[in-house]
């Protein structure tokens, strides 16, 4: 593959924080009353759900206000320490982790990046899914009020280089309607999810990754 046909690069940081983040509202699925507060939700998710799966559409804005890319597919998990996040639309792109490496898959490029799921992953979005529970050891948490019928938690990270802001999650009737994470650029991530199910049996080798032939691994 040379330059000139190359697609151009999409930033693997920029991937991964969406996935995260996106895994967080996932997680936000926990069943309560409609009446219940966002973060009485979010404990209570913590507690009982194991694995999850669902669709989801992405969208960024950026600093200046502008939208950025678009982006749909669908992710599981398996707690704990397992996630996969596949981006069908506009490219394909996937990230799988199996509680130990991380692999970013881009299709297009022929390229996949393999990093260690280390102990940093707890100033991060993925400490939701991927932590002991504790969610007061990394995160500050409040409730952030309603509006027009949305239930709103705000998570903000008590590590400073954690490279985001804080994260948002919007509940309505028990489930998650709304997230926006916030990076240390001033950039925006919104996401929506659907066809989300609480708990199913989850194929392990849904969280395993193959390099295919012919692909470039970047560690």
């Amino acid at each position: 593959m040379t330059a000139s046909i190359a697609p151009p690069r999409r930033p693997i940081r920029s991937a991964l924080l969406g996935a995260v983040a996106a895994a967080v509202m996932a997680l936000a699925t926990a069943p309560g009353a409609a009446s219940a507060a966002a973060i009485d939700q979010l404990r209570e998710f913590a507690s009982g759900t194991k694995t999850a799966r669902g669709a989801f559409t992405q969208q960024q804005v950026r600093s200046s206000g502008r939208s950025g890319e678009n982006a749909s597919g669908t992710f599981a998990f398996s707690r704990p320490g397992r996630f996969r996040w596949e981006v069908a639309v506009p490219y394909e792109q996937l990230i799988v982790t199996d509680g130990e490496r991380l692999h970013f898959y881009d299709k297009d490029l022929r390229q996949v990046t393999v990093r260690k799921v280390g102990d940093a992953i707890s100033a991060t979005p993925a400490a939701i899914l991927f932590g002991s529970n504790d969610l007061d050891a990394s995160f500050v948490l409040k409730d952030a009020g309603t509006v027009d019928g949305v239930e709103w938690l705000e998570a903000v990270p008590k590590q400073k280089e954690s490279g985001f802001d804080r994260i948002r999650i919007g509940f309505r009737g028990g489930l998650p309607e709304a997230m926006e994470v916030r990076d240390a650029f001033g950039q925006t991530t919104r996401f929506a999810f659907s066809k989300i199910e609480r708990n199913p049996a989850l194929d392990a080798g849904l969280f395993r990754f193959a390099v295919p032939k012919g692909v470039d691994v970047v560690q």
